[in-house]
């Protein structure tokens, strides 16, 4: 009788599937729990545990949870296992998507995601531009997140404020695992978000000639006078009325040496006829806050 030291016939693993009910995170007794309402990760009894080990499944632990009523979907990772027996504990956004109430009968599934390449992201509100890195932001608590699920609205929480973002995309599939995993993210304009109009600079002139402003020529002035004929005849190419005295050269930066104290002459700029109105932005309803796209580094917390 031959002993071999390993298993040539591997035991096959086999899926989870139970129903239990949903309580948002702020139902789980003891002390506020705020790191599972940052992430994508659940609260299971300690009997689900038992189970899962018995029923050798694949690693990481991921689950899709279903919501019969509304055949809502969505995806998520494990926490810890000390729930009520019966019960699950879920982040509030992810009792949003799924049209949950306290109470209600929720589906869970052992499955196995293929790991992300891409993911696509739409903020609902303007107010995300105002951080000053987003997609760093996002890197740090994607971190705490084991999986994404096209058309889930996220919530990422930053200075004490939270910032909803819809997924819009997922590859290779439309869920993916995101635990150790080198991910492009892409953002698309957030909902309600308007491109700055261009304002084209207008030509501007002066309303008073600087060359008025300078000081008269004192003493010699060189060719200052008109010139006659010998005869006392009248020029044909000169005009009826004498032609006025050339203006002095305006020279910025030269003071008035004859300025008078109490008479001050300010220069204003005016605008030309016609020049008023403002260009229209041609370019169209591009986002450009977040052009290209960038890797987010996503590993387990």
């Amino acid at each position: 009788m031959f002993q071999f030291g390993f298993n040539m016939f591997p035991e096959v693993p086999r899926p989870f599937n139970c129903n239990y009910r949903c309580y948002s995170v702020a139902m789980l007794p003891g002390n506020e729990r705020q790191d599972v309402e940052k992430g994508g990760k659940i609260i299971m009894p300690p009997s689900a545990l038992e189970t899962l080990t018995r029923l050798n499944i694949n690693y990481p632990m991921l689950f899709r949870l279903t919501n019969k009523k509304t055949s809502r979907t969505t995806h998520g990772g494990v926490l810890e296992f000390i729930a009520d027996e019966e019960n699950v504990y879920l982040p509030l956004w992810m009792m949003n998507n799924l049209v949950l109430e306290e109470g209600d009968m929720l589906q869970v599934e052992s499955v196995s995601l293929p790991v992300g390449t891409f993911s696509k992201f739409q903020p609902l509100s303007p107010d995300f531009l105002d951080i000053t890195n987003p997609k760093a932001v996002l890197e740090n608590c994607l971190r705490t997140f084991a999986c994404l699920t096209m058309g889930d609205v996220i919530a990422v929480k930053y200075n004490k404020k939270a910032y909803e973002l819809s997924v819009l995309e997922t590859k290779p599939e439309n869920a993916i695992s995101i635990i150790e995993c080198d991910m492009n993210v892409e953002f698309a304009a957030p909902v309600g978000y308007k491109e700055p109009e261009k304002v084209k600079k207008v030509e501007e002139e002066m309303s008073v000639d600087p060359a008025d402003l300078m000081p008269e020529p004192s003493g010699f002035v060189a060719f200052a006078g008109t010139g006659n004929r010998l005869d006392g005849k009248r020029r044909k190419d000169s005009t009826s009325v004498d032609a006025a005295p050339s203006k002095p050269l305006y020279v910025r930066g030269i003071p008035d040496y004859n300025y008078m104290p109490g008479h001050l002459k300010f220069i204003r700029r005016v605008d030309k006829p016609g020049n008023s109105s403002k260009d229209k932005d041609d370019g169209g309803d591009d986002f450009k806050a977040f052009s290209g796209s960038g890797n987010c580094l996503v590993s387990r917390a």
